[in-house]
């Protein structure tokens, strides 16, 4: 994994922690060394991601990327096309969630932010391991995206505007 990747995937995983992630945790997982992880956070707290260190950990207090939440439509064979066109436009699928009439908001966390992630998920739906959360509402889905500006977000929808993801008003 390469460095800029790397604090990508830290700062997905700091947005979407609710408690403090340590240094030797983030090391460990990315197999790099906790002075790497130090330098990392270094650089992304000079890039304006408000990173607090804490004794028990990084927390991430304020990020400056901007996030839309998506209602979309399309069908299964089509997920990968989707999930690839929003990390193409420099997107993060933050998470898919549906609305169930029975048991309401169902939420999972994705953290997609490459075409490497894109293929594990795919590839995990297709051999089974997991089914699709928009199954459940017959294609209807959320996701909440996350760019560096509103103007990505915006390339974003527009593309998938224009592939006819984006459902329809009722």
């Amino acid at each position: 994994m390469k460095a800029n990747e790397r604090r990508k995937a830290i700062v997905n995983l700091l947005l979407s922690e609710q408690k403090a992630i340590s240094g030797s945790s983030l090391s460990e997982r990315f197999s790099v060394s906790r002075q790497i992880i130090v330098q990392d956070i270094t650089i992304l707290k000079n890039s304006g991601y408000d990173i607090l260190s804490t004794h028990s950990g990084y927390i991430m207090q304020k990020s400056p990327l901007k996030e839309r939440v998506f209602k979309l439509y399309h069908t299964t064979e089509q997920t990968e096309d989707e999930l690839n066109l929003i990390v193409d436009l420099g997107g993060t699928v933050v998470d898919v969630f549906v609305w169930h009439k029975v048991y309401g908001r169902v939420v999972a966390k994705l953290n997609i932010f490459s075409r490497l992630h894109v293929k594990q998920f795919i590839e995990g739906v297709r051999t089974g391991k997991s089914s699709e959360l928009m199954n459940i509402t017959g294609g209807y889905h959320y996701h909440t995206v996350r760019a560096e500006s509103e103007e990505n977000l915006d390339k974003i929808e527009k593309a998938l505007n224009q592939k006819n993801y984006i459902a329809p008003e009722i």
